[in-house]
């Protein structure tokens, strides 16, 4: 079978960050080819080469063996080239079938754009796809997240590519939404279409993938075929190490309750009621639409509760802001970091000491040493890989990014901290360094509230898990009592009762 992608000895630098050293990748048609690595290790660098968003100093690429110059987007998409980014970039106030075919408009027999036209092959491809249920016409800013991101999907195989690359495609989707995008790409496959799929999921590469390629360290490891290869093998190419205690050892189970929510009600939220021990992990698991980032925006005085008390040391502490929470001991990681945890465009130092900055001024001066001190502190202690303290935030991976903010948050030395997907995008060895941080946070008598849609993360890390459906608790599993399983969270996941 021919390469109908090659990468040769690609490189690329950004101010004090050697991205890419010697990368490469080859890549047949019809072939799922999986790209793995830590966060850092280069594959987004890759991909943003290969789509002509950055410009390799070093390196050369051959697209059905002739060798080629992608110098922007539109030059990459030419040549047959599609990208589905983890970043959502659809248009809000335009249709799904306007966002599929923007920038490429369907004409009707006048040769004038057709909106018509336009829906019609939106329809197709969407019934194509298993996705009957959207409505072409349906605005994207009502969408979920989960949806979009199909909607990307969709807007990328509309351009009929020879190559597509999908970066975390699943990150944001249901089990019945990945089913539908698997079945999506057998259909490519058989097409002859190249598939290049980047994923931290294990499960998904050996379900999905015919090859796989490593990187580390900005340096391409080497390629295997999924069929002569196992999970362990991949995890010691991209760590350079056996990784045999993910999980970080025991499980925290606390000691007396200090944190309690009692009949939580708003327009998300029926009835929601719980208690969280002193130095316990406690995880929250559910579907899409459970309402569990709703519950962590309620609790930190995001969103208005209708009614409901939140007691803290027993004492009533009802956040009506986030200072309020902050003030009162309450701490939230949240979700997206990107928009909502980090500043991209600023600095390490910036991002990680903005929550306490007040320690650090006094009266018109800014004492920096002491501010530099206590940020070079916080990255030796969660391993933060950065250049120095004056990095820009973007430029770290996302692993490192994730770092970034449960650091800023513990700054506040909170009494209760709420992870909502601490480890959402992450990598497998930043994964098992930010198990390691959680615990030793439980284990300094801090109430843990990790929301986690990793069943495995959520089953090994937590000593008790609270099960959501459509706003509701209905099930709290107790790890010394209950026989805790993907099946059991599950059956109470989907509104199942006992």
């Amino acid at each position: 079978m021919e390469y109908v992608l090659e990468m040769q000895n690609i490189c690329k630098s950004f101010p004090g960050v050697v991205a890419l050293d010697g990368a490469e990748l080859k890549v047949r048609k019809g072939e799922v080819h999986a790209l793995m690595g830590e966060n850092g290790a280069g594959k987004s660098t890759l991909i943003k080469v290969l789509g002509g968003i950055y410009h390799a100093e070093k390196g050369d690429i051959y697209i059905d063996g002739k060798k080629v110059t992608v110098d922007s987007v539109i030059q990459a998409e030419r040549l047959g080239i599609s990208i589905i980014h983890q970043e959502i970039s659809l248009v809000n106030n335009m249709t799904i079938a306007e966002n599929i075919y923007l920038g490429r408009e369907p004409q009707g027999k006048s040769g004038l754009y057709s909106g018509r036209q336009t829906v019609k092959q939106a329809r197709e491809i969407l019934k194509e796809m298993n996705l009957e249920s959207l409505d072409p016409e349906r605005l994207v800013g009502t969408l979920s997240i989960a949806q979009m991101q199909m909607v990307e999907i969709v807007r990328a195989v509309s351009k009929d590519p020879k190559i597509i690359v999908m970066d975390e495609p699943t990150a944001s989707l249901t089990d019945r939404e990945v089913d539908s995008l698997f079945a999506c790409i057998e259909k490519l496959k058989k097409k002859g279409v190249a598939i290049i799929y980047v994923s931290h999921r294990m499960n998904e590469v050996f379900h999905i993938s015919d090859m796989v390629t490593v990187f580390r360290d900005s340096k391409y490891i080497g390629t295997k075929a999924i069929g002569e290869t196992t999970p362990d093998d991949i995890i010691k190419m991209m760590v350079g190490r056996e990784l045999t205690d993910l999980y970080a050892g025991e499980i925290q189970y606390g000691t007396t309750d200090i944190f309690e929510v009692k009949n939580l009600k708003n327009k998300y939220l029926k009835d929601v009621s719980f208690a969280v021990k002193k130095g316990e992990v406690f995880g929250i698991s559910g579907l899409v639409g459970a309402r569990r980032t709703e519950l962590a925006r309620a609790i930190f005085g995001i969103d208005k509760l209708d009614s409901g008390t939140i007691l803290l040391e027993g004492k009533k502490v009802n956040p009506r802001n986030t200072k309020e929470a902050i003030e009162r001991g309450i701490s939230l990681v949240p979700e997206d970091r990107k928009k909502e945890g980090l500043i991209l465009a600023q600095t390490v130092k910036f991002n990680m000491s903005i929550a306490v900055l007040d320690k650090f001024i006094h009266g018109v001066n800014e004492n920096q040493k002491a501010e530099e001190a206590f940020v070079e502190e916080n990255i030796k202690l969660l391993s933060i890989k950065t250049p120095g303290t004056g990095q820009t935030v973007k430029n770290l991976s996302g692993g490192n990014q994730q770092k970034v903010v449960i650091s800023k948050w513990l700054a506040t030395k909170p009494r209760v901290l709420i992870l909502d997907e601490p480890t959402r995008g992450v990598d497998v060895g930043a994964k098992a360094e930010i198990y390691g941080v959680i615990n030793d946070i439980a284990k300094q008598g801090v109430a843990v509230i990790m929301i986690s849609s990793d069943l495995p993360e959520v089953i090994n890390m937590s000593s008790r898990i609270a099960v959501m459906h459509e706003g509701r608790l209905v099930k709290i599993l107790d790890s010394k009592t209950d026989d805790i399983t993907q099946t059991n969270i599950m059956f109470y996941a989907t509104g199942g009762k006992k």
